[in-house]
């Protein structure tokens, strides 16, 4: 489904990317395990057309994506979901879920749609006629993610969807996203709490100082004594 072949980004004269490949199946949870600053953010936002690849291909669907604008990449199927959610604080949830759909003109379809957001996430639901700026963070992410879903993505990007929010939080996200996935959407996370990431994976590459270093299926990550050692905590 998309294959990135060998790409090189840079921040103005600093290298982000060197290199990087990897590979995304139809179906699959791929995870991208790193440290701050290792470039996981940075390959997401050039998947979705904010970055542009000096160097190296980005094949969708058996398309070149690499460098398209990031209006044409969510018309061929790709959202992401933004570290820090991101969301339009002084606008409703209903009103950030149909932004959602800016690119779609069948709104039968996008009001179907909003209504399985509601299904998938109750609490927004609850929350719908409510300043999106009001609320916690973890519903703020909730939002993020069904808003992403309003495009009708064929690969959801997932930045960091568990930072700063509670334990138990995390815990129902990421049962989300298996729902997501479950429901026929194919997945790429990144994300810092390796544990919860590797859990729901199918496969995970580790990104270090701009380099893929590690690349196997997530229970081959969970055995490996270096991966437990620098990313879950010794255990």
């Amino acid at each position: 489904m998309l294959k990135v072949d060998q790409i090189d980004v840079f921040y103005g004269n600093i290298q982000a990317l060197k290199g990087v490949s990897l590979e995304v199946n139809e179906g699959e949870i791929v995870t991208l395990i790193g440290a701050n600053g290792a470039g996981k953010s940075t390959l997401l936002k050039t998947l979705s057309g904010l970055l542009k690849p000096k160097n190296g291909s980005i094949q969708y669907l058996g398309d070149s994506i690499g460098g398209k604008p990031a209006q044409a990449i969510v018309k061929a199927g790709i959202s992401q979901v933004p570290e820090g959610r991101r969301v339009f604080a002084n606008m409703t949830v209903e009103e950030n879920l149909e932004l959602g759909a800016f690119l779609r003109k069948d709104s039968k379809e996008i009001h179907k749609d909003i209504q399985k957001v509601y299904e998938t996430f109750p609490r927004l639901l609850e929350r719908r006629k409510q300043l999106s700026g009001t609320l916690s963070g973890g519903e703020q992410q909730m939002l993020a993610m069904g808003r992403a879903i309003m495009a009708r993505p064929k690969l959801l990007l997932l930045d960091e969807p568990s930072m700063g929010l509670a334990p138990l939080m995390v815990k129902t996200i990421f049962q989300i996203i298996e729902d997501i996935s479950r429901n026929g959407t194919t997945i790429l996370l990144v994300e810092q709490n390796a544990h919860m990431a590797l859990s729901i994976a199918n496969r995970a590459y580790v990104i270090e100082t701009g380099r893929v270093t590690v690349s196997g299926t997530a229970a081959e990550l969970q055995a490996s004594e270096d991966i437990k050692k620098a990313y879950l905590g010794g255990h």
